[in-house]
């Protein structure tokens, strides 16, 4: 158990600064090689969509990033409870967290008590519960969003530069090991093999968030969370969904959408999450 805790902290650490350097990685990429490229000339014609093409992903990067701060801004924690429970060596929860009553969850890397936990983010070092799960959901759409517009401006650059043709698709399914033998035959730069690298890293991110942010507003229409799920516990919840949701997302959800800003009036204890788990 103390080797698996001791892995759970290290992903709790790596996973923050593989993300940011991901985020740098993909601003340098787009201002860097990426416009400049595609777009060479902005006296000419070009100059609206490359204005388009910035601000487009400028606003999904702001989205994300904003989203990501309002994540660790607003946790999940109770803070009523200053006395926290001391788990057993042979606890029978999960190796991260231990259930306590009326939806609150000790999670073992936070050290801290959380409201209705759903689970424990370790791209963001903290707990998703009641008072973060909105941030958390519009983090992961506009990161798969983010990561799928990269994709697409990455094989644009690929065709631009390097003359590649997507047109049969099991292109980018060969293009990854076909690079990568090339690059070692020296036929190739070392920036094309990264950008198609980059390729399948912003793919993989991109339907990995995708499904994460699925899966989320399913359990948030349904009134449960993920803790429930795996402990096998089904929630006969009577409340409408778009109650649920708008618990979750405010009554101000359009703006939400478009902006990282509060949505929902928090209580000192958010009331919500008292109810029985």
């Amino acid at each position: 158990m103390f080797t698996r805790m001791l892995k759970l902290r290290l992903l709790n650490a790596v996973a923050p600064a593989y993300f940011f350097m991901a985020t740098v990685v993909t601003f340098i990429l787009h201002f860097c090689f990426f416009i400049p490229t595609i777009f060479p000339n902005p006296n000419t014609s070009l100059r609206g969509s490359t204005t388009l093409h910035t601000v487009v992903f400028l606003f999904l990067m702001f989205n994300a990033l904003g989203n990501y701060i309002m994540t660790i801004k607003y946790p999940a924690e109770s803070t009523n409870e200053t006395v926290v429970p001391v788990c057993s060596p042979h606890c029978s929860d999960k190796v991260d967290a231990h259930y306590l009553l009326n939806g609150r969850h000790f999670c073992k890397l936070c050290k801290k008590v959380i409201l209705k936990r759903d689970h424990h983010c370790f791209f963001t070092g903290n707990c998703i519960g009641n008072k973060n799960m909105r941030y958390f959901i519009m983090f992961c759409i506009y990161t798969s969003c983010t990561c799928l517009y990269s994709l697409v401006l990455g094989v644009a650059f690929l065709t631009v530069e390097y003359s590649i043709s997507f047109e049969n698709p099991l292109t980018f399914l060969t293009l990854l090991p076909i690079s990568t033998g090339y690059f070692f035959m020296g036929t190739i730069s070392g920036l094309q093999l990264f950008v198609v690298l980059m390729l399948y890293v912003w793919l993989g991110i991109g339907l990995v968030s995708a499904g994460f942010c699925c899966q989320q507003v399913l359990l948030v229409a349904r009134g449960q969370t993920w803790c429930q799920m795996q402990r096998g516990q089904l929630v006969e919840n009577c409340i409408p969904w778009k109650t649920n949701l708008s618990d979750v997302f405010g009554t101000r959800w359009v703006l939400g959408l478009l902006l990282p800003v509060q949505t929902v009036e928090m209580g000192s204890e958010d009331l919500n999450a008292l109810k029985q788990d």
